[in-house]
């Protein structure tokens, strides 16, 4: 078995299937964590179980610093490899439309079996994370712009607020009712 760092490929295949598994989760669909690591062990035939469910906690991590949703079945791991940021940043660069959803949104999905309570380390005085966590996540947010990607959607979410209050106003005017139209307020 190799225990040396993960290629690009490696890391492309086990992001690829995090990401599988994670669709499945936040559309309510069962799937089964064991036979995705061992539908894996073929294509990562250096790698144990053991090592890609760690790798799949690695990746929960880069998510948490993103703001992203993760699999909560894996517990963020926060020493990964920081290759492992780039192989998460081609996924999504080559699935541009997962960023497009709103990250927090788990749909209800009635009977579904409850996901594992983990409330973490304490907060700290200064409220950062953990030391141990505090300079990946860093690293994650300095790769990713996690700034600028905020700031894009608030410029988003202006533009459309901007655009719901000039179609307000018009259709007011189109129904004849200059009057009303002119008291629409844009108030946010």
């Amino acid at each position: 078995m190799l225990n040396g760092p993960w290629t690009d490929e490696e890391n492309d295949l086990i992001v690829a299937d995090y990401f599988a598994m994670l669709a499945e989760d936040l559309a309510g669909r069962p799937y089964n964590k064991a036979q995705h690591r061992r539908n894996l062990m073929p294509l990562l035939r250096s790698r144990t179980e053991g090592s890609i469910e760690f790798k799949h906690q690695n990746i929960s991590a880069v998510l948490k610093g993103l703001g992203e949703d993760w699999i909560l079945g894996y517990k963020p791991a926060f020493n990964f490899q920081t290759t492992l940021v780039d192989a998460v940043a081609r996924w999504l660069a080559w699935n541009p439309a997962w960023l497009g959803r709103m990250p927090g949104t788990r749909p209800a999905t009635g009977l579904r079996e409850a996901a594992q309570i983990w409330i973490g380390p304490p907060p700290t005085l200064s409220n950062q994370p953990p030391p141990q966590e505090l300079e990946q996540m860093l690293y994650v947010a300095k790769k990713l712009d996690v700034a600028g990607r905020d700031e894009r959607n608030r410029a988003l979410g202006r533009a459309g607020e901007e655009r719901v209050v000039a179609h307000e106003r018009s259709a007011l005017k189109v129904a004849g009712r200059d009057d009303l139209a002119r008291k629409v307020r844009w108030v946010s």
